[in-house]
C-alpha cells in the first residue's frame, strides 16, 4: 500500500530529474540543432533540389549527385589536392610540431624566446601571413630565391608552378606550426620523470626512450592532433585561395570573378568549389552534394582514426 501511495511522488520526482537535466542540457541541444542538425538537413534537402537562391527550389532527383559525381571537371582535382593536403600537411605538421616540441623542452636556457618565436607565426592572421609567404616566395622578387640563387641552387617557382604549389601550401603551414608545439610542449613535460629515470638506470638510449616512454605517455595527444588536423584541413579554404589569386597577377576588383585553383588547377580544393558554385555561380543544389561527399569523407577518415586498429591508440587507451 505504501509504495502504491507514494507511486505518483516518485514519478514527480522522476518528470523534475529528467527536466532538470534536459535544462543542463538545453544550451548544447540548442547549439547542436541550430548550428549542425539543421544545416546538416538543410544541405541534404537541397542537394536534390535546383535552387539558385532567388526562385523556389524544385525538385530534381538525382541530377545534382549526377553532375557532381559524373560531369564536374574540376571534383577529381578538387578532391585530389584535399586528400593530397590531408595526407601530407598533417602528417608533417604532426612530426614537426613533435620535434620542435621535443627540442624546446630539452633547450636549458632561452625557453621563453624560444618558445615565442616559434608560437608566434600562428598568431599571423591567415590572409596576412598568406600575402608575406607568397612575396617571400615570389620567383621574380622575393628573396627567397635570391638567397637560393646566391649560393648555387637553381630555385622552383613555388606558388607560380603546379608542381610545387602544394608543397608550398604545406610550407605555409609548417611555418605557423606554434600551435602543435604548445600543445606536444605540454603532453611531453607531463611524462613523469620517475619513468625516464627508470630508463637511465635500465641503460636505455635516446630512441628507446622515447618509443618506450614518450610514445605511449603522448598517443592521446597526436591522436587528437591528427583528428583535428584532417578536420581542419579539410576545410582548407582561404591560404589556398588567397595564395592562387596572388600569385597569378590578376588584379581583384568590384564585381570581378576569379576562378580559384591557380595554377592549373593545382591549389583548388573541395572548399573552394563549394564556394564557386554555390555564391558565384548560384548552383546550390551542387555545392551541397559536394559539402555532403567532403563530410562523408571527414567522417570516414575520423573513424578509421578513432578505431585502435589504426595504430595510434595502444590496448589500453
Amino acid at each position: 500500500m505504501a509504495t502504491l501511495t507514494n507511486a505518483p511522488a516518485l514519478r514527480r520526482k522522476a518528470r523534475r530529474e529528467r527536466l532538470r537535466t534536459l535544462g543542463f542540457l538545453s544550451p548544447w541541444l540548442v547549439g547542436f540543432t541550430v548550428f549542425f542538425g539543421y544545416p546538416l538537413v538543410a544541405t541534404v534537402y537541397f542537394s536534390f533540389m535546383h535552387y539558385n537562391q532567388v526562385q523556389a527550389p524544385t525538385f530534381v532527383g538525382l541530377r545534382n549527385w549526377r553532375y557532381v559525381l559524373e560531369q564536374m571537371p574540376l571534383f577529381g582535382p578538387a578532391l585530389w589536392n584535399t586528400l593530397w593536403l590531408v595526407v601530407v600537411m598533417v602528417a608533417l605538421r604532426v612530426v614537426f610540431g613533435l620535434g620542435i616540441g621535443l627540442l624546446v623542452t630539452k633547450v636549458k636556457s632561452g625557453v621563453g624566446f624560444f618558445r615565442t618565436a616559434f608560437y608566434l607565426p600562428y598568431l599571423a592572421p591567415p590572409v596576412a601571413a598568406t600575402v608575406a609567404f607568397v612575396f617571400l616566395l615570389n620567383p621574380g622578387t622575393g628573396p627567397v630565391n635570391d638567397i637560393l640563387g646566391s649560393i648555387g641552387i637553381h630555385a622552383p617557382n613555388w606558388f607560380n608552378d603546379p608542381a610545387w604549389a602544394k608543397p608550398s601550401l604545406v610550407l605555409l603551414s609548417l611555418w605557423g606550426i606554434g600551435d602543435l608545439m604548445v600543445i606536444f610542449m605540454a603532453a611531453l613535460l607531463d611524462v613523469p620523470k620517475e619513468q625516464y629515470e627508470a630508463a637511465d638506470l635500465d641503460g636505455a638510449g635516446a630512441f628507446h626512450k622515447f618509443r618506450y616512454v614518450t610514445w605511449p605517455s603522448i598517443t592521446p595527444i597526436v591522436m587528437f592532433a591528427v583528428v583535428t588536423g584532417v578536420v581542419q584541413t579539410m576545410q582548407y579554404y582561404t591560404q589556398a585561395l588567397v595564395a592562387g589569386k596572388l600569385a597569378s597577377g590578376v588584379s581583384v576588383g568590384p564585381g570581378s570573378v576569379i576562378q580559384p585553383g591557380y595554377p592549373d588547377h593545382s591549389t583548388l580544393t573541395v572548399p573552394q568549389l563549394v564556394y564557386s558554385l554555390g555564391f558565384q555561380n548560384f548552383n546550390t543544389g551542387a555545392a551541397c552534394v559536394l559539402s555532403l561527399v567532403l563530410f562523408a569523407i571527414a567522417m570516414a577518415v575520423t573513424t578509421l582514426l578513432m578505431r585502435k586498429r589504426a595504430g595510434l591508440l595502444s590496448a589500453d587507451d
